[in-house]
């Protein structure tokens, strides 16, 4: 049983056990668990994607980690001005472990 879920604007699809990194997540600690509640479809017996169904369908997961993902390098040049600048960013993260799917109601 697999089902697409959305965290941070993006979406995912994931089963229980998989282990996927979201935007930070800055209220939970690790351990705690979290529930996602945007569910996007859901593939059990049968590929269910109606809102009305999906509305109480509910994904658990556990938080594992708060951590920093790779830098990305921004450069900017501006040619005959002299301009240049170097720059970086780390985005933050959430590693969370899928629990549990709970089943659409027939």
């Amino acid at each position: 049983m697999y089902a697409i879920v959305r965290t941070g604007g993006r979406q995912q699809k994931v089963s229980v056990g998989d282990t996927i990194e979201v935007d930070r997540l800055s209220v939970n600690k690790p351990g705690d668990s979290v529930e996602l509640s945007t569910v996007l479809l859901v593939d059990g017996d049968a590929v269910t994607s109606d809102p009305w169904v999906l509305a109480g369908v509910k994904v658990q997961a556990e938080v594992v980690d708060h951590h920093k993902g790779a830098k990305i390098d921004i450069q900017k040049y501006k040619n005959k001005t002299g301009y240049k600048k170097r720059i970086g960013h780390r985005q933050l993260h959430t590693a969370l472990k899928i629990t549990g799917i709970d089943a659409p109601a027939k």
